[in-house]
């Protein structure tokens, strides 16, 4: 597997970002208005549902790599032909407001018929946020021996802060930070911390071992282009700012 060379670079930098357009939107339009954020903000890499129209049509728009995500590998398949530079075994929040879970066996199992039919391809998993933590680090570890490149935290949708504010954003991404933390001592391969996350908690993502952040509902559900480019450009600043201070130490 040969991971793109930018992803590479980002993630040795832990700086990686990663704006997330959603699982289940394949809105053209939506899509689009996700992807023009994540390019001229600054992002490292863009996620899209796994469609071949999507990625054609993303293709038109950024030189940014393209991850396609969903939970049925044989959507992976059209989605390689079509362009797409990694994929993505999860966002699995999407499924928990319809009561769907996904538990470690079922993961793993996605994972191992995702190799199979596409052995070379940069691969990210999804832990599911809904295991106990030690049950998070078992997974992980089994995922990277089956063949997954990148592991991916989840866990701001269960999160109710209790506060507004600064307090709040690090309360909702406390149990995304808490899996970063604990998955990225137990495996080789880089941790990206997703779900929850904006430019107050990306910092501490890295601090907790993550080599970079994944974005979403921070992004989509801002109502215009100008304030979508901005809050990129935010969460890029903040991971900057951090790994310049990092330097400084």
């Amino acid at each position: 597997m040969t991971m793109h060379p930018s992803l590479q670079r980002a993630f040795f930098n832990r700086n990686a970002l990663k704006v997330i357009s959603g699982l289940n939107n394949f809105n053209p339009k939506s899509v689009a208005a996700t992807v023009q954020a994540a390019h001229h903000g600054g992002a490292t890499f863009i996620d899209i549902a796994a469609d071949p129209a999507l990625v054609k049509t993303v293709k038109l728009l950024t030189n940014l790599p393209i991850c396609v995500s969903a939970v049925e590998p044989e959507k992976f398949v059209t989605s390689v032909n079509a362009g797409a530079d990694l994929i993505e075994i999860g966002n699995f929040d999407s499924f928990y407001v319809k009561g769907r879970k996904f538990e470690a066996e079922e993961v793993l199992a996605l994972t191992k018929e995702t190799r199979a039919l596409l052995p070379k391809i940069t691969l990210s998993v999804t832990v599911p946020h809904i295991l106990k933590l030690d049950q998070q680090v078992e997974l992980a570890e089994e995922l990277v021996e089956v063949g997954a490149d990148i592991i991916q935290t989840e866990g701001g949708t269960s999160s109710k802060p209790n506060n507004p504010g600064t307090l709040g954003l690090i309360e909702k991404a406390a149990p995304t930070l808490a899996a970063a933390y604990e998955i990225s001592r137990a495996v080789s391969v880089p941790v990206l911390c997703a779900s929850g996350i904006s430019s107050v908690t990306a910092p501490l993502a890295v601090a907790a071992g993550a080599a970079g952040v994944g974005v979403g509902s921070a992004i989509n559900q801002l109502n215009s282009e100008i304030a979508m480019i901005a809050a990129v450009r935010g969460i890029v600043e903040s991971l900057m700012a951090n790994r310049k201070r990092i330097n400084i130490l």
